[in-house]
């Protein structure tokens, strides 16, 4: 049997081997240490931003940047609804209630205009959301133009999850600027499936000091500077341990060369599938450049003979991982109560869409094989 093809392994190379072998013979192993600053400071020149603060994980700094900005019981909190269920966990953890945003078609993420109605609305009730958290799906960046200005209009902070986005860029009012630098505080993933991971880590960053400076006190358990365990406020152990920060150090060495393969991955699949009747992918949105992190194609299953799932279940017969978008986040029965602004775009996405294996390292048998299964099911 061919090995299994994944949807987006790890892709790791000598120098992310020659890093951690550093940290771990030099027994700076617990967390914390040399590379954790090292990798802070890299990835804040990286991401064009003032401070970074390197976390266990993506969610640990969403968690965080809402702590930050005060959030917490009774609070409302906007977010996109096409997104995985960290974006929204982290606002419960908070103690708040998350209110979900439909998707626009441009490129999946926020539609600025049902966020500028759900703001108008809410503050004319004289209750505004706490902050939003605007997601970056699948590598791409949201609108923030729109987004900016609609929550500059009612003073409200902005929050980006730019966990699947390492690596973008929106080209806006504000320049030419990476994902993650675009609202007050911003959140990236390094998770096992990530275009550079760290195994599990995150990195929070903002162009304010004081907020990575705070993000790196509460995530020491909020360990006042005293001989003794003094505590005057709520911690957690939120930090990156010295060895995988030495592993994200050489992975991000090489972040364009991995952006340029998942790019090139996307492109043949665009050229290959470029026949197939009912076959379209995710847009890559004009203001902005995507890092293609999954390649996502929607089905129209009247005119490509076959639904998403026969496609996805093809796939599976052959050993190849290909995974269904996001199911949104009103539709998932943990968040069920909560108030949505649209959602038909997200479902029907949800509905047709699927992701296709888009790791840095596929072979090009292996992206032959993928655009094979999918000709051969076309009608």
């Amino acid at each position: 049997m061919p090995p299994r093809i994944y949807l987006s392994p790890p892709h790791m190379g000598p120098d992310e081997r020659a890093l951690l072998i550093e940290a771990f013979d030099s027994n700076w192993v617990a967390p914390l240490g040399p590379h954790v600053d090292a990798f802070e400071r890299e990835f804040a020149q990286f991401a064009g931003v003032a401070s970074a603060c390197a976390l266990s994980s993506g969610t640990a700094g969403l968690h965080l940047a809402l702590v930050m900005l005060g959030v917490g019981a009774g609070d409302e909190v906007f977010t996109s609804t096409l997104t995985f269920a960290a974006t929204a966990n982290a606002i419960t953890y908070a103690g708040a209630r998350p209110t979900f945003i439909d998707s626009e078609r441009a490129s999946w993420n926020m539609d600025p205009d049902l966020l500028a109605e759900a703001l108008a609305q809410r503050a004319r009730a004289g209750k505004l959301p706490k902050a939003v958290v605007v997601v970056d799906l699948y590598g791409q960046c949201a609108d923030y133009d729109r987004i900016l200005a609609a929550c500059a209009e009612y003073g409200v902070a902005v929050v980006e999850d730019a966990a699947e986005a390492l690596g973008a860029r929106h080209r806006g009012a504000g320049g030419d600027r990476s994902a993650g630098a675009l609202g007050l505080i911003g959140v990236f993933s390094f998770n096992g499936n990530k275009i550079i991971t760290t195994s599990g880590g995150g990195m929070l960053v903002s162009d304010d000091p004081n907020f990575t400076n705070r993000a790196r006190f509460l995530a020491t358990q909020a360990r006042e500077p005293a001989a003794h365990y003094q505590h005057e406020h709520v911690g957690y152990n939120y930090r990156l341990s010295n060895l995988l920060a030495a592993v994200g150090r050489g992975q991000l060495r090489v972040l364009g060369d991995r952006v340029g393969s998942r790019r090139a991955n996307n492109a043949y699949y665009r050229s290959a599938l470029a026949a197939l009747p009912g076959v379209s992918f995710m847009p890559e949105a004009p203001w902005g450049s995507s890092t293609a992190w999954l390649t996502c194609l929607q089905i129209d299953p009247q005119a490509y003979g076959q639904t998403r799932e026969a496609l996805r279940l093809a796939y599976v017969e052959r050993d190849i991982e290909a995974r269904p978008v996001w199911k949104p986040m009103h539709l998932q029965p943990v968040f069920a109560s909560c108030d949505v602004f649209g959602g038909s775009v997200a479902s029907e996405l949800f509905d047709r869409g699927l992701c296709l294996p888009s790791g840095s390292a596929l072979t090009q048998a292996e992206l032959e094989e993928v655009a094979a299964v999918a000709t051969s099911l076309a009608k």
